[in-house]
């Protein structure tokens, strides 16, 4: 680093990964010495403000309005942001609708736009992207930002393709975690989880976290808990989302409500999730596999598909990836890990510490910002 950045980061307030990876990263480039500050429309749920600061995008309604002008307020907020203020670089989180509104805002601002660099998360590529309604204009957005970044290869590849973005267009920086919060306990202790459920066993203690969306397929998770009831296998569910009812129901259906439990959203999931023994991630699509991330961090092997970019976090030796909607075969993997569990744990909590530690990756942030300011001529 030559010097500390002013940087303004965009993304959406939620708990999905894109909306993470942001709030962490804008934490540690703020403990880095760098000026952050995160406009979204809401305080996103893993801000630290020490050293950050937060503005709310305002969103007007108005009866003619189907749909807020969300992008056009964004683009705003930061044409005010710059011109009161030195702002080096832009980072949008999310491509849509944020590259078409970091366009409209360099356009207004002419020689004084900042850099503005897009990492596209996932679900932008591969089910957004595509979306002739949507297509054209990110694409010709995209092309025009000054950087572009994917946490996976897989994602590059498919954004390739959707945007029709040539080769070398964007840089692979992977998602990170924070091997300190997220760290095995001293001690593992099942009776930590048992005592969510009604009474104690002696079978497998599984966990789950996701925003509970159709992408993450949650259903399976019933699924997996059936196919697993002949050896007692009970789950925990954390996180809040459109299918919480439908797995609910599934679970009614296949007779294990009592081997489930649904904690709803926890921002402090990390002190029950080192106690488990297995972590079970049935998503059809995942760009990178943030919450896989923070189980192997935590030293507790990950079950799931083999799909997007799970592959390059989730190897042989740290968990088992199955074909897509192979319960059968997502049940017998999960059976045949818990024998290796120990071993499983901690080659996992390796391999998150020695890849993918948060200060290793936000230095490749750093060193690609100061990359793409130095092209623009603005090192």
């Amino acid at each position: 680093m030559t010097r500390p950045l002013s940087i303004a980061v965009v993304c959406f307030p939620g708990v999905g990964g894109s909306g993470v990876i942001a709030s962490e990263l804008a934490r540690n480039l703020g403990h880095r010495g760098h000026r952050v500050i995160v406009l979204a429309t809401g305080m996103p749920e893993r801000l630290k403000l020490n050293g950050v600061r937060f503005e709310k995008i305002e969103v007007p309604v108005a009866p003619m309005f189907e749909t807020a002008p969300y992008g056009l307020a964004v683009a705003n907020h930061l044409i005010h942001l710059v011109r009161r203020e030195s702002i080096d670089l832009i980072h949008l989180h999310y491509a849509i609708p944020h590259a078409a509104s970091a366009l409209v805002a360099a356009q207004v601002l002419g020689a004084a736009a900042p850099a503005m660099v897009v990492t596209l998360h996932g679900t932008d590529v591969t089910r957004l992207g595509p979306h002739p309604s949507l297509n054209p204009a990110t694409a010709f957005a995209l092309a025009k930002c000054d950087g572009i970044t994917t946490p996976s290869q897989y994602l590059r590849s498919e954004a390739q393709t959707c945007f029709d973005l040539p080769d070398g267009r964007i840089e692979v920086i992977s998602n990170f975690v924070d091997t300190t919060r997220f760290a095995p306990p001293p001690q593992r202790d099942r009776r930590v989880l048992e005592a969510l459920f009604d009474e104690p066993s002696d079978g497998p203690l599984l966990f789950h976290v996701s925003n509970l969306r159709a992408v993450k397929r949650p259903l399976d998770l019933a699924e997996v808990v059936a196919r697993l009831r002949t050896v007692n296998a009970r789950m925990v569910v954390v996180g809040e989302g459109p299918e919480r009812a439908a797995l609910e129901a599934r679970a009614k259906e296949l007779g294990v409500t009592d081997a489930m439990r649904f904690l709803g959203s926890r921002n402090d999931f990390e002190g029950l999730l080192g106690h488990a023994d297995g972590f079970v991630l049935p998503s059809e699509s995942e760009s990178f596999g943030v919450a896989a991330l923070e189980a192997l961090s935590c030293g507790v092997p990950v079950f799931g598909y083999q799909v997007g970019g799970l592959p390059e976090v989730v190897t042989s030796g740290v968990g088992t990836l199955v074909p897509l909607g192979d319960l059968d075969g997502l049940a017998a993997a999960i059976l045949g890990g818990l024998r290796a569990r120990d071993a499983l744990g901690r080659a996992g909590r390796e391999r998150a510490t020695s890849m993918f530690r948060d200060d290793k990756v936000v230095a490749s942030y750093e060193e690609y910002f100061q990359r793409v300011l130095a092209s623009r001529g603005g090192s």
